[in-house]
């Protein structure tokens, strides 16, 4: 799979006037033009081989774990909190939000094995239990209806379990990731309910200033802080 490079987000820090084609992201847990192709998050990104050939034998070797899971696909599409570990040179880096929509940044060893997913689908399922699904295709099976769709849940990984969760609302702290204010933090004043065809907004408090987005591009990552490293 292909993409013309000048098609390529800006964010995958590939030099437009070099060749014609850059690899595109197979189809996974994050959409094509909101994620990063493995192959390109290790040469153009992380700088770790100069050439696509050096790039896709670092992965086909193993040495690129995604979520504390080897990936050997070099179009595997990587995205917003997947935590990329490289243990031969024993780092750890985190896709985060920015102005540019999406960095990667390094992270300590404590964070390492923690990774933030926002509950986008809720459903029953047989035994009276509930199904999640994330914004980075993880599902989870619970026995108590206390978890609703735009929460966030602080996950260990690679185990997939849950260890807390932040509940969307008011007085929590929101990360925005499209728009003017993409890669801010603010603290949710008022959530506006849709009507219609008028989807859901929320009202942040940025940088003293009130600021308005759509409830589906808020993240909530804490309370008085993030949880864990959320931007550059």
């Amino acid at each position: 799979m292909k993409l013309k490079r000048l098609l390529a987000p800006e964010f995958w820090r590939v030099p437009k006037k070099a060749r014609k084609y850059v690899v595109a992201p197979i189809p996974g847990p994050h959409a094509k033009f909101e994620s990063i192709p493995l192959l390109v998050l290790v040469r153009d990104v992380l700088q770790l081989a100069e050439k696509y050939r050096d790039a896709k034998k670092i992965i086909k070797r193993g040495e690129i774990l995604i979520d504390g899971r080897v990936r050997k696909d070099h179009r595997f599409p990587v995205g917003l909190f997947d935590v990329i570990t490289i243990p031969k040179l024993d780092k750890s880096y985190r896709v985060v939000s920015s102005k540019k929509f999406l960095s990667v940044v390094e992270i300590s060893k404590k964070e390492a094995n923690l990774k933030l997913c926002k509950i986008k689908i809720k459903k029953k399922i047989k035994g009276g239990k509930l199904q999640l699904g994330t914004h980075d295709g993880r599902t989870f099976v619970v026995d108590k209806n206390e978890y609703n769709t735009h929460d966030s849940l602080l996950v260990q990984i690679p185990e997939n379990k849950i260890k807390e969760k932040l509940e969307f609302k008011k007085g929590m702290l929101g990360l925005v990731l499209k728009g003017k204010s993409s890669g801010k933090l603010g603290k949710i004043k008022e959530i506006k309910p849709g009507k219609f065809r008028v989807p859901s907004k929320v009202i942040l408090v940025i940088d003293n200033e009130e600021v308005e987005a759509l409830k589906r591009d808020v993240f909530i990552v804490g309370k008085e802080k993030p949880v864990i490293t959320v931007v550059e």
